[in-house]
C-alpha cells in the first residue's frame, strides 16, 4: 500500500473560557483526495458543551462538506483563506444565536 507525502500546514487547539473548543488541522497533499480538485486534507471543528456544532471536513468519496449541528451541506472550497473566513464567520455566527 502506498502513502502519500502529506505536509501540515496549519494545526491548532484552543479551549476557551466558555469551554468551547475550535481546533483547525490543515494538511497540503501531493494530489487531491477525489473528488476534492484542490491538494488540502482538512478538518475544522468548533464544539461547545460536549457536542459538534460546527465541522468543515473533506473526505475521499463525499469531497468539501460542512456540518451545522446535525446537518451536513456541500461546501464550495476556492482557498484555504476563504476557507478559515467562512468557519470563523460560521463560529461567529452560532455564538450569536
Amino acid at each position: 500500500m502506498q502513502y502519500m507525502k502529506a505536509t501540515l500546514i496549519a494545526k491548532a487547539k484552543e479551549v476557551n473560557d466558555d469551554g468551547s473548543i475550535v481546533e483547525v488541522v490543515i494538511w497540503e497533499l501531493p494530489e487531491p483526495t477525489p473528488p476534492s480538485t484542490h491538494k488540502y486534507k482538512y478538518r475544522l471543528f468548533y464544539g461547545q458543551n460536549g457536542k459538534c456544532r460546527i465541522r468543515y471536513d473533506n473526505e475521499r468519496g463525499k469531497g468539501d462538506h460542512k456540518h451545522i449541528n446535525s446537518h451536513e451541506i456541500d461546501y464550495k472550497f476556492t482557498s484555504i483563506d476563504k476557507l478559515l473566513d467562512d468557519f470563523e464567520r460560521d463560529i461567529e455566527t452560532w455564538s450569536e444565536s
